[in-house]
């Protein structure tokens, strides 16, 4: 599950594409299937949106949550994708994107009808 947050105004007219960037660093990083998007995206009016100095309207935060599993070097390697790829592809400079990953158990996680930890999923979550 993915929220990307953003100036609308800014955020508008690049969702689409950074959408597909971020799934495909999904699936280059944690080998993600590339039909499981789960985007959330939230244009802002930039009197409700504040960022740090230094930062510019461009400013966007995304927030990954997944299942725990996943190695230190995985997750690294998925933020430095999302920094290359968000500035070289949408032109976000770095300084103005935010990745937080938090991570939970498979057992806090519901879909289909069951807990994470139950579901069979074809994929692996520890990579």
């Amino acid at each position: 599950m993915i929220r990307i947050y953003g100036i609308k105004e800014k955020l508008n007219p690049i969702k689409t594409k950074l959408s597909d960037i971020i799934n495909q660093c999904m699936v280059d990083a944690l080998a993600f299937p590339d039909n499981k998007r789960a985007h959330r995206i939230f244009p802002m009016e930039k009197e409700n949106y504040f960022y740090p100095e230094g930062r510019s309207d461009a400013c966007t935060v995304i927030e990954i949550s997944m299942m725990e599993g996943r190695s230190v070097d995985a997750k690294k390697n998925l933020i430095h994708l999302l920094f290359e790829r968000i500035e070289s592809e949408v032109g976000v400079m770095p300084m103005d994107v935010e990745i937080t990953i938090t991570e939970s158990p498979a057992c806090n996680w519901g879909f289909r009808g069951v807990t994470g930890d139950e579901a069979k999923l074809n994929y692996q979550v520890n990579v």
